[in-house]
């Protein structure tokens, strides 16, 4: 099981994972991680300047800011995804919420809309740990498509590359249902704990809702499918899962 490491000062513990995001983050005791979802979509910059915003208003640090779900207009070749990731680990940095090493906590999803897609890459929802004395549990785990990441690349190692059969998707949906249990785990969470389940796909996951996800609990609150690709090229099926007691929309 993975290792979390506690960041005291910004409330919570993650799963260390690759440079653009972790695994997934935890409350640490009195905190609780909240959600805050977007109307509408805001470009990078707006949202970043939105989000400081948000903090400021509730005298939280920059430091406080722990996951965040993206919308991008299309999937990126691997050499784009690099360089998106350069340009946000650059305001990351900026605010202080990389770890030395360059270490980043923020647990993060990101995908692509197929139909009315943004413009630029956006902010769709963020989270942020909140002292809270008398909370309860709270996690967010990070997106995570079907492939194992912090390899050169991805296309050598998603799981049944380029078959879109009902065979290919339901190793794609099994690998990255067993990935959202692993980085649970690591959490001290399980399926009956979870309060929002996504996942993402433009092909017909259907069938495996109630022959996959529904007996190991993961649709024990229904499932938003998000008609999305994930971020690269490639890559078909995506989830991301969450247990917050609040969440609000701005």
């Amino acid at each position: 099981m993975a290792e979390t490491r506690d960041i005291p000062a910004a409330g919570y513990r993650f799963i260390p994972g690759v440079f653009q995001y972790s695994a997934g983050v935890a409350a640490l005791p009195g905190h609780r991680i909240e959600r805050v979802r977007l109307h509408d979509p805001l470009p990078m910059a707006e949202g970043w300047a939105r989000i400081a915003a948000w903090l400021q208003a509730r005298n939280l640090p920059r430091t406080a800011f722990c996951a965040c779900e993206l919308r991008s207009p299309a999937p990126f070749t691997e050499q784009g995804f690099r360089d998106f990731n350069a340009a946000y680990g650059a305001v990351l940095r900026e605010w202080g919420v990389l770890l030395p090493g360059d270490v980043n906590p923020v647990a993060r999803s990101n995908v692509c809309p197929e139909v009315a897609p943004p413009a630029t890459p956006s902010f769709h929802a963020f989270s942020v740990a909140v002292p809270a004395p008398d909370a309860g549990p709270s996690f967010v785990v990070a997106g995570s498509g079907e492939a194992e990441e912090g390899h050169a690349n991805y296309r050598d190692h998603i799981v049944a590359l380029d078959d879109t059969s009902p065979a290919g998707l339901r190793a794609k949906v099994r690998w990255v249902l067993g990935e959202m249990e692993r980085r649970m785990g690591a959490l001290g969470g399980r399926w009956a704990d979870v309060t929002g389940t996504q996942l993402y796909s433009v092909f017909d996951v259907h069938p495996w809702l109630a022959e996959e996800m529904v007996p190991r609990g993961a649709a024990r609150h229904g499932v938003t499918w998000q008609h999305c690709r994930p971020p690269v090229v490639g890559l078909d099926f995506e989830m991301d899962c969450r247990r917050v007691e609040a969440e609000h929309v701005i």
